[in-house]
C-alpha cells in the first residue's frame, strides 16, 4: 500500500485551531493543491455531512472539494464516480451506517478504483462508520455487556486495511468487551479500539496515533487459551492489551508498540 489511511474514531474536532486530525488529512492529500472527495453514503443526511466537511476542508486551505453522492449500486458503478476517484488526492468517508457503505460500494467500480488509487498514493480517510468499514472483517454492532459470542456482530468490510478489527467511539461508549469478543472470534486479527477525536495514520505496516484520546490494541496472538461457547462468557487468557495515546507508534506486522519515537524518526508519518 503506497498510500495512507487515516482511521478516525468519530467525533473529530472541526473547530479552528483544534482540528489536528482533519488538518493532517488535508496536508497529506496535498494542502492547497489537494483534490478532495467527500463520500457520505453511510449518512442518513448526506447533504448535511457533505456541506459540513466541505466547509472544514475549505477553511483548512483547499478549494477543490467534491461531494460524491453514491446512493445506489448504479451510482457506484458509474463512470462519473470512477473519474472523480481517479482525480482525487484524498477521499473522506463520513460516519453513519457502515453496512450501507459495503452494500452500496462493495465490489463496485468505485471500490476497485479506490484500491487502485490507494496503491498509487491516495490518502483515504474515514470517521466512525467510515473507519469501521476499512478492515477486512467489519464490526457491525453489538451492545451486550458481556464478553461473549453474542456481544458483537461482524461482516465483511472493504479490505483497505487487513489484519485488524476496528471499533470506534471506543472509550466513550464502553466498547472494550465488544472488541474483546470480536478478537476472541477472530484471533488472527488485531483489535483497534479508537476513541473519539482520535485517529490512527497508517501505511499498512505501522500506525501513528493522533488526537486527544487513545487507541486500545487487543492482541490475542499470544493467548494461551481461547474458548468461545455458543452461549455464556468467552475464555480469553494470555492476550495483550496496549493503550496508546497521541505520538505513539505501533508496528502492525510485528505486533509491538514503540514508545517515545522522535518526530524525525517517524518516516511516512512526519
Amino acid at each position: 500500500m503506497a498510500g495512507k489511511l487515516l482511521v478516525i474514531g468519530g467525533a473529530e474536532s472541526h473547530d479552528a485551531g483544534d482540528d489536528e486530525i482533519l488538518e493532517r488529512f488535508v496536508m497529506l492529500a496535498g494542502g492547497g493543491d489537494a483534490r478532495l472527495v467527500v463520500i457520505a453514503t453511510a449518512s442518513e443526511s448526506p447533504g448535511q455531512r457533505e456541506k459540513e466537511y466541505a466547509e472544514v476542508f475549505h477553511r483548512l486551505g483547499t478549494s477543490r472539494v467534491t461531494a460524491l453522492r453514491l446512493e445506489s449500486r448504479e451510482d457506484a458503478n458509474g463512470e462519473p464516480a470512477v473519474a472523480a476517484i481517479e482525480l482525487a488526492t484524498g477521499v473522506f468517508f463520513t460516519g453513519g451506517d457502515q453496512l450501507r457503505i459495503t452494500t452500496v460500494l462493495g465490489g463496485s467500480k468505485v471500490d476497485s478504483a479506490l484500491h487502485t488509487r490507494l496503491a498509487e498514493g491516495l490518502v483515504l480517510a474515514g470517521t466512525s462508520a467510515g473507519a469501521a468499514m476499512m478492515s477486512s472483517t467489519m464490526i457491525l454492532g453489538g451492545s451486550v455487556a458481556s464478553v461473549s459470542a453474542t456481544s458483537v456482530r461482524t461482516g465483511p468490510g472493504m479490505e483497505f486495511l487487513s489484519g485488524v478489527l476496528i471499533d470506534m467511539h471506543f472509550a466513550e461508549r464502553g466498547r472494550l468487551n465488544r472488541l474483546l469478543s470480536a478478537v476472541a472470534l477472530y484471533p488472527h486479527e488485531l483489535g483497534l479500539g479508537i476513541d473519539e477525536d482520535t485517529a490512527v495514520l497508517t501505511d499498512g505496516d505501522r500506525f501513528e496515533v493522533l488526537g486527544t484520546g487513545a487507541v486500545t490494541v487487543v492482541d490475542a496472538g499470544c493467548a494461551t487459551e481461547i474458548r468461545v461457547p455458543a452461549q455464556g462468557p468467552i475464555a480469553l487468557a494470555g492476550a495483550r492489551i496496549h493503550v496508546l495515546p497521541a505520538g505513539h507508534i505501533f508496528h502492525l506486522t510485528g505486533r509491538r508498540p514503540v514508545v517515545d519515537v522522535p518526530a524525525a524518526e517517524r518516516g511516512p508519518f512526519a
